[in-house]
């Protein structure tokens, strides 16, 4: 055979195995939090007919990846009216349509898949990425209480994740929308989709906007003073009347929020902000929405976002409320791992190498191994019998702290072998049957870089 030339494909990150334990730990932590608060989990299927992931039409089509046999069968049988889905809640909506017959409402569930989008790939986006949903549906009506347990369950999932401060950001859709009524604006979608871009063009710009679309410059002023609202108590209630505005919708969308934060601050203080910029998915949340920020690194944008919604899907009889939250664990990931914020303390997840003598002395390096594993040490047989030496630098390169020596003991202490931590070259007898490491030595260690 000739020469192959590998040609990366952008946008469909791999790992090294450093990076992929990185990986893995999130996706542990993740989903044995999800599972503490009582989200089972459930898979769907890669694909989806297109007409379902196009929904009402817009540009969504460009993005969509289609899936169809580069040959076979006459046209009529082709796949090509499938597609690879682009998040989790479309396949997740037509799951509870096709299956409520055998769920019990209201429905929890969790779900971390691969998903697919043909954007353009650049630093933490990408073509193929995994996302990790949780969502609570019910059935024609969901108690607002939910609203205040989806963003705690990720809160707990940040405090256990080696990242840092981050802040899960709240407002309700109800908010902007009565107070954009309350003082004379009828175009809400409108406003809210010009102040959505305070971040990106500042407040000058957005009120000329505003003034642009029709606002006057006191209803401009008066948007942009609600969006500057930002507290991390209930304070942000007194701070949205200062304004003087009042409608029955704006009291609805404070006292829910007002619910929210205060479940957060009984239950993770520091997490949850008032918010009132936030208007994230305008023209399908319709209660509470969530974004999320790593401190110190806001300009990243959020990578963890939901919402409260009233129809995830309707069978035209029966209409499927619900409120559900998704973190971008390959997004989060790629930028934490791309400004080399994080590492793994080895490449393997073994800790020990168990040295091989020679050849015919495999078999008692194999029946070490046997037992270190069979009490959860992971563990490795060298693959060479090397002279020590080289077999001592095979497990530095891959991080294992420990290298076991068979038979190098002293039979009279009752332990034939020996163990070596080679980080501080100290050797002492042992025993598989009872030698343990210790805790931090047993698995691999994620590691923040030093700030």
């Amino acid at each position: 055979m000739g020469r192959v030339k590998i040609t990366p494909i952008s946008g469909f990150p791999e790992y090294l195995p450093a990076e992929r334990i990185v990986e893995q730990h999130f996706l542990d932590v993740i989903r044995e939090t999800f599972e503490l608060h009582g989200f089972p989990s459930i898979e769907t299927r890669a694909v989806e007919p297109v007409e379902r992931l196009l929904g009402k039409g817009g540009d969504a089509d460009k993005e969509i990846y289609g899936v169809s046999r580069l040959a076979g069968d006459d046209a009529g049988s082709r796949d090509a009216e499938l597609g690879l889905h682009f998040d989790l809640t479309v396949p997740f909506a037509r799951y509870v349509l096709e299956n409520a017959g055998h769920l019990a409402f209201p429905f929890r569930r969790h779900q971390i898949q691969k998903v697919w989008r043909g954007e353009r790939p650049q630093e933490g986006r990408y073509r193929e990425f995994t996302q990790a949903d949780i969502d609570v549906v019910d059935v024609g009506e969901l108690a607002p209480h939910f609203e205040a347990e989806i963003p705690l369950v990720m809160a707990e999932v940040f405090s256990k994740l080696p990242i840092g401060q981050l802040v899960i950001q709240v407002n309700n859709r109800k908010i902007p929308e009565g107070f954009y009524l309350g003082i004379g604006v009828t175009d809400v979608i409108g406003t809210l989709r010009i102040v959505d871009k305070l971040d990106k063009i500042g407040p000058a710009k957005v009120a000329d906007l505003l003034v642009e679309a029709g606002l006057t410059r006191e209803q401009a002023d008066q948007c942009l003073a609600l969006a500057a609202i930002r507290t991390e108590d209930l304070s942000f209630v007194d701070r949205v009347r200062a304004l003087g505005v009042s409608h029955p919708t704006l009291d609805e969308g404070l006292e829910a929020l007002s619910r929210v934060i205060g479940t957060g601050m009984a239950n993770a203080p520091g997490a949850l902000v008032a918010d009132l910029r936030i208007a994230r998915g305008l023209d399908y949340y319709t209660g509470t929405v969530y974004e999320t920020q790593l401190v110190g690194h806001e300009s990243w944008g959020s990578f963890c976002s939901g919402g409260r919604y009233d129809s995830l899907a309707s069978d035209g009889r029966t209409t499927y409320p619900g409120v559900g939250i998704s973190i971008g664990v390959s997004r989060l990931l790629g930028l934490l791992l791309g400004q080399k914020l994080l590492t793994a303390s080895r490449s393997t997840p073994a800790c020990v190498l168990v040295a091989v003598t020679d050849e015919d002395s495999r078999a008692t390096s194999t029946r070490v191994a046997t037992e270190l594993r069979a009490r959860g040490i992971p563990c490795e047989v060298a693959p060479k019998p090397a002279k020590f030496g080289k077999q001592i630098r095979y497990a530095e390169r891959r991080g294992m702290p420990y290298v076991w020596f068979p038979g190098a003991g002293e039979p009279a202490d009752g332990a034939t072998d020996q163990v070596k931590d080679i980080r501080s070259g100290e050797q002492v007898d042992a025993d598989a049957t009872t030698w343990q490491p210790p805790a931090d030595d047993l698995h691999p260690q994620i590691l923040r870089a030093e700030s």
